[in-house]
């Protein structure tokens, strides 16, 4: 039998993960029978290294890159074929190729069967590539089943959708997924989670309320599960009451939203000036969390128009609006997207380790401070924002309205305060890697 090792490189090991890497169980799920596979996530154990497999798959996020290209290299010094796939591979092809027999590029539904089919008579080609993007009806099930459950807070992700019409400048998955919507078939979600067989789900599309008519006939079948579901959102869900009052009644309790910037100015930088009305937010957070849904907001930090001040500013208004909870980020220019672009042709960018390109790392040269107050002011957000007391005035107000997430909020605050207060140069990808943020899966 032919076998398949699916891995998702990390840079470190430890025993325990918030989410396992989604993508690859639905690579797992693509893949026939008469393939016996086996899905790593080095996040939670160690890769063998002296594998028998016929083909190694690998996913690889731009932080992850330098990882993945060693375990490639590797594989393939032992004559092991390799593939790669993912939005780094996606965004720089020929970089990726330098280490693999094969890359595809964007997303595997189009393509995988010829992979497999190639990789049987080791004649694999270059790249991979479809030419339409992918139909989500009748997809195969993830193999959840290939995951170890007591490695993750919850292997319950399920995606109901792809692709943003929205083309925010920092943002690395519009170019994956593209910029149209794609649902799946809400008939097949509801026997997705049917099958899962959990109450507490996290839906990792980027935004799931994104196409308005699609999310009420969702939220509607979600009704009488009975669920208890958190997922992703622009801010303007909250100008749309009916819809907001829909999520809640299905089981919304927690919205990850990307507020990045109190600044109209960096807003238009972003490319959200449309999207996020900075004047609105502290309404717009108010009127989400009057459902019960607690607000896990989004910042990111290095803006041209940030100065040393907007560390306090940012860390104040989360505050002041009772944030959930708050990632913060400082700014990356991830290749392939405009953001990249611009800072590479105003010879901006100092970095070029892609290791470094965490979220949590300076690797551009900022125009209104240094890039040591940049570093610093970010390290400074994490820790007053996750102190104690911000933690308890923040949740312990809304402990009623919140209290079937409350614990899950509770062990986040504690999760990123942990980090914070270490010093580890890892928070934003240990924070957005997470299945909520950057990179849905």
């Amino acid at each position: 039998m032919r076998r398949l090792l699916l891995i998702a490189p990390s840079q470190k090991t430890g025993s325990r993960a918030l989410f396992p890497p989604l993508s690859l169980a639905v690579v797992a799920g693509l893949t026939p029978d008469e393939w016996e596979v086996e899905i790593v996530d080095e996040a939670v154990e160690q890769v063998d290294l002296e594998s028998e497999a016929t083909l190694v798959g690998l996913t690889v996020m731009t932080p992850l890159a330098p990882r993945a290209y060693e375990l490639a290299d590797h594989f393939r010094g032992r004559g092991v074929q390799v593939v790669l796939g993912g939005i780094h591979p996606t965004a720089l092809p020929h970089e990726a190729a330098r280490h693999a027999d094969a890359v595809v590029i964007g997303e595997a539904e189009g393509v995988w069967h010829h992979v497999l089919k190639d990789a049987s008579r080791r004649r694999l080609r270059r790249f991979y590539e479809s030419v339409e993007r992918p139909d989500l009806r009748a997809l195969p099930a993830p193999r959840r089943d290939l995951f170890r459950p007591d490695a993750y807070l919850t292997t319950a992700t399920v995606q109901t959708s792809r692709g943003c019409p929205h083309s925010c400048s920092f943002c690395s998955v519009t170019r994956f997924f593209g910029r149209t919507y794609r649902s799946r078939p809400v008939a097949d979600i509801v026997a997705e989670l049917a099958a899962l067989g959990q109450k507490v789900v996290f839906f990792v599309d980027d935004n799931i309320f994104g196409a308005p008519s699609r999310a009420r006939e969702l939220f509607r079948r979600l009704t009488p599960l009975g669920l208890t579901w958190v997922g992703q959102s622009s801010i303007n869900i909250a100008r749309n009451t009916e819809l907001l009052v829909l999520a809640a009644k299905s089981g919304c309790r927690g919205l990850f939203v990307g507020l990045e910037s109190l600044l109209p100015a960096n807003l238009r930088e972003a490319g959200k000036a449309v999207l996020n009305r900075a004047a609105d937010y502290r309404e717009a957070v108010s009127r989400i969390q009057s459902q019960g849904i607690g607000v896990e907001g989004a910042f990111i930090f290095g803006f041209d128009q940030d100065d040393p001040g907007v560390f306090g500013r940012t860390v104040e208004f989360a505050r002041k609006v009772r944030l959930a909870a708050a990632q913060f980020g400082i700014l990356t220019p991830f290749p392939g997207t405009p953001l990249w672009s611009r800072l590479r042709n105003e010879g901006r960018i100092t970095e070029p380790d892609w290791s470094r390109y965490t979220i949590s790392n300076v690797v551009y040269r900022p125009l209104k401070m240094s890039a040591e107050a940049l570093q610093d002011g970010f390290e400074w957000a994490y820790r007053s924002f996750y102190s104690y007391p911000s933690i308890v005035g923040r949740l312990l107000p809304q402990a009623v309205k919140f209290r079937a997430t409350l614990p899950f909020f509770l062990k986040l605050n504690l999760h990123f305060r942990e980090i914070a207060v270490s010093g580890r140069r890892d928070t934003g990808r240990a924070v957005r890697s997470g299945g909520m943020g950057y990179s849905p899966t």
